[in-house]
């Protein structure tokens, strides 16, 4: 084990590659140009802070640049890209433990170790953020109100400071470190080293189900039937619908497979068997189809896309459980290839936001209700609903509740983008006012007041104080920090 405190001395005129570069967040409704350095090294990791000290330019951390918003946007100085930083250091195939460099992704993570019986934990719908970015934001998946969040599933990590530090941390060795970073948007440090705690699977299947709910109230109920015993489970709104049918939508459960019940485990666990198809139905190519989706890119044509779905949804509850990859149930938005493009390319003009509130259990349904009627009537209907239970969880930032989340994609163009900015706001008042709180990793318009009120005081101003003594030169500093974090921070200096 790396020791607990231990300070590198930094080599002179290292030559780390820096390009400028137009730096997006992945709904491309927000960037900007910024100057991108991409370390291989701790010590090329700290090389980059003291260049950041020497030029007076604040540093963002940037993983696989996968957050909806600007969570690793740097819009006045410099980008650190960690995602060179990419090698699996080691894994552990009796206890599952994997130890990894920040830069390498879910994707390369689960071809390691499915083929050796093993799948990570937690992963996000997507196989392309690096663990670092996933540590940072402390993402969660359908699996959440079973097995909490990625940082439940963290043994240890290293980071590296700007203060020039190099530190271990656990929930053990320098705790409060620990439980701040994970979920700290890489406002403390770069993660260097991280461990994982992983899964056994003995099968590279798992068994899916699903059910219609025709209501809100109705997939709700389900989740609370089923959460002791189902490994995951997600489910999708209808946003257009409205009146009697509010809330209606569709409900995946998948569950592992026991130990011989996958007749040729050998077979499912490889690599082959979990790649996503490049095609439909063999001959139209999915990188394709986003061409086709501008068509219905439109109130109109989405509309006609989620009533379509809803009634392919009920006539899959009909039909009887069924077998799929881990990837192909997990990694859903990666089905289509750069379907966001769908939304428009324009930069920083045209794209989608995630607005993902969490509500504490005992006003979820109220609130979410509420929620989708407001958006119909101010014409900003989401459309795309993802709807999740959740579970608390230690870290300081969190965003988790013992609740609910439905995650929203609202398409963005200039005409309305004020517009659609406003109903946010009005429907953040109404999330913070019955308990909720909100995942800076899915959100572009929370700002510091509305942060102020949703985290624990006294987690904000143990979280301000530590940010003091791990960067004391402010030197990590992007477009999120400004937004929303810097002026309490800045209060409880």
């Amino acid at each position: 084990m790396a020791p607990a405190l231990r300070s590198l001395s930094v080599a002179p005129n290292r030559r780390i590659p820096e390009r400028l570069e137009y730096v997006e967040g992945w709904g491309m409704a927000v960037g900007a140009f910024a100057s991108v350095l991409r370390p291989r090294s701790v010590e090329e990791v700290l090389e980059c802070f003291s260049l950041a000290a020497q030029r007076g330019h604040p540093l963002v951390l940037r993983g696989g640049g996968n957050s909806y918003g600007d969570a690793s946007m740097n819009s006045r100085g410099l980008v650190l890209d960690i995602s060179r930083m990419n090698r699996v250091i080691a894994f552990d195939a009796n206890s599952g433990v994997a130890t990894l460099e920040p830069g390498v992704t879910i994707e390369k993570l689960w071809k390691t170790i499915l083929p050796l019986g093993f799948w990570p934990r937690v992963v996000s719908g997507t196989m392309f953020p690096t663990v670092a970015g996933a540590l940072a934001a402390n993402i969660h998946g359908k699996n959440n109100y079973a097995v909490g969040t990625i940082g439940d599933a963290c043994l240890e990590f290293d980071i590296a400071l700007p203060s020039g530090e190099h530190k271990t941390c656990s929930r053990t060795q320098n705790p409060d470190l620990f439980h701040a970073a994970i979920g700290g948007f890489g406002l403390l440090g770069c993660f260097t080293r991280i461990v994982l705690q992983t899964k056994r699977v003995h099968s590279g299947d798992v068994r899916v189900s699903a059910a219609s709910p025709r209501t809100l109230k109705e997939m709700m109920d389900y989740f609370e039937a089923h959460k002791h015993e189902a490994d995951y489970l997600v489910g999708w709104i209808d946003c257009f619908s409205g009146g009697d049918s509010a809330g209606r939508g569709l409900i995946h459960r998948a569950d592992y497979l026991e130990p011989g019940e996958d007749a040729h485990p050998e077979q499912t666990l490889r690599v082959a068997h979990q790649e996503l198809p490049a095609n439909i139905m063999g001959l139209f190519p999915k990188s394709q189809v986003w061409r086709i989706l501008v068509l219905f890119n439109h109130d109109l044509g989405m509309r006609s896309i989620n009533a379509a779905k809803y009634v392919a949804g009920r006539l899959e509850s009909m039909a009887p459980p069924y077998r799929q990859s881990h990837a192909g149930f997990a990694f859903l938005l990666d089905y289509v290839p750069n379907w966001k493009w769908a939304y428009g390319r324009r930069r920083g003009e045209y794209g989608l936001i995630q607005y993902q509130p969490f509500v504490p259990h005992e006003h979820a349904h109220a609130v979410h209700s509420e929620i989708l009627e407001r958006c119909r009537r101010a014409g900003h209907v989401p459309y795309l609903g993802v709807f999740k239970r959740h579970r608390p969880d230690p870290f300081w930032l969190t965003h988790a509740v013992d609740g609910w989340s439905m995650a929203m994609d609202f398409k963005v163009s200039p005409s309305r983008r004020a517009e659609l900015w406003k109903l946010c706001d009005e429907l953040t008042e109404l999330v913070i006012s019955a308990g909720g709180r909100f995942y800076f990793a899915k959100d572009a318009v929370i700002d510091a007041s509305d942060a102020a009120r949703f985290l624990p005081r006294d987690r904000m101003a143990a979280f301000a104080a530590l940010k003091h003594a791990c960067d004391p030169q402010t030197l990590l500093e992007g477009d999120l920090y400004r937004r929303a974090f810097r002026e309490w921070i800045d209060n409880n200096a």
